[in-house]
């Protein structure tokens, strides 16, 4: 039993480890090693649960996953420290999902569920790698262009900006704002246009909107 139990912890430094891998490459908040400690954590607190059991469920009525759905609910606060608001963005959330997921593993690994936990980790594995690839050829694919555009500093000014999109049934993917003081805001749209729509019309018709400048290299 004990060999049992040092196997499963290995395993979950490994899997832990593969998942943390892509993480760390890429320099995000929780890393290899946090996602390591996180896994091998929760197979730990699932192992300990089961031994429990084990020895006292003739005893007392004792539930085997009581401890592990504590993992579940408890790994929220470790994902919660890893989403950052950047500027006008949230960023982290894949990171969260990420050591979510390994606790998950961790459970599996510690409840003897091998092939599931080993099948998890590298599905997803391949969900970070892969499906980000999969994401910048959609991207590519969906001809997505960037409009940037001097807004003023006034509230109520990205909506008649977004409203005027709206109007010309342009779908606005994503919007980044430089925070600042001064009278006037960098802003960038992620847009993409309706069939037949080409980019200088676009920018003709945001030209109308009163508080926008059309931003350009020698401004």
């Amino acid at each position: 039993m004990f060999w049992e139990d040092v196997f499963k912890l290995v395993l979950a430094m490994i899997l832990g480890g593969l998942v943390g891998l892509e993480r760390e490459i890429t320099n995000r908040p929780a890393g290899f090693r946090t996602h390591t400690l996180v896994c091998m954590g929760s197979t730990l607190v699932m192992v300990t649960s089961m031994h429990l059991f084990r020895l006292y469920h003739d005893i007392v009525n004792l539930d085997p996953a009581r401890l592990g759905a504590q993992v579940i609910s408890g790994i929220g606060f470790l994902g919660a420290g890893t989403i950052l608001k950047d500027k006008a963005r949230v960023r982290g959330l894949t990171t969260a999902a990420s050591l979510w997921v390994v606790a998950c593993i961790g459970l599996a690994v510690g409840a003897g569920l091998y092939g599931v936990s080993i099948f998890v980790a590298v599905l997803a594995y391949v969900t970070l790698i892969l499906l980000k690839k999969m994401e910048r050829f959609l991207k590519q694919r969906l001809e997505i262009e960037e409009i940037e555009l001097d807004i003023r500093n006034v509230p109520g000014q990205i909506a008649k900006v977004t409203e005027c999109m709206g109007r010309l049934n342009v779908q606005i993917r994503d919007i980044k704002i430089e925070p600042t003081d001064e009278p006037w805001v960098q802003t960038k749209f992620y847009v993409m246009l309706p069939r037949g729509m080409k980019r200088e019309e676009l920018m003709e018709e945001l030209k109308t909107v009163e508080g926008v400048e059309i931003y350009t290299e020698e401004d």
